[in-house]
């Protein structure tokens, strides 16, 4: 069984979710301005869901799927949110998804996260492209991949539909080489 990496950071530290978390991960992630902000999160989050979102992350990792983590503000040991990147090893690119709790929001620590992981992707995983996107109607989170270094790539227009409504989605990407141009 390949172990899921645990990555620490400054303030946090990102590590595998555990069904302890399930609990945190219902209330953070159940608030209805979280799952509006998302593509997959549903709302309302029922009862069950986090925990067989948690049971699943072994395997998709070991299928060389996804690596998800949890975001754990490390001072209190607390989850604050959760990242992915999930990869396509045909091409070696991974799609960076994140989403941070309410309270925690406006602290830097999606930046923190996003950075860490995608030093992750580059240094360890050896991706050549990281991308991410967003709704059109949540420019915070483009922002946090600018702060990563990601170049905006384009806007798909009415691209998904979320809760009955075409949504834009926003692509921003990453090289290797311009990754590693930044350190």
């Amino acid at each position: 069984m390949k172990a899921l990496p645990t990555i620490p950071l400054d303030r946090l530290l990102l590590r595998p979710f555990c069904l302890d978390d399930a609990k945190a991960v219902q209330e953070l992630a159940g608030d209805p301005y979280i799952a509006d902000m998302t593509l997959y999160i549903p709302h309302p989050y029922e009862d069950g869901i986090a925990e067989n979102w948690i049971a699943s992350h072994q395997d998709q990792f070991e299928q060389g799927r996804s690596l998800e983590l949890a975001i754990v503000h490390k001072e209190g040991q607390y989850v604050i949110g959760a990242i992915c990147i999930a990869f396509h090893q045909p091409f070696d690119h991974g799609e960076l998804a994140y989403w941070i709790g309410k309270p925690y929001s406006n602290h830097g620590y999606c930046t923190e996260a996003a950075k860490g992981i995608v030093r992750y992707a580059f240094e360890e995983m050896r991706l050549n492209r990281v991308f991410a996107r967003h709704f059109g109607r949540n420019p915070a989170s483009g922002k946090v991949m600018a702060k990563v270094g990601m170049k905006y790539e384009g806007t798909l227009r009415q691209h998904a539909k979320k809760q009955g409504e075409y949504e834009d989605l926003v692509y921003y990407g990453l090289l290797k080489e311009e990754y590693l141009s930044m350190k």
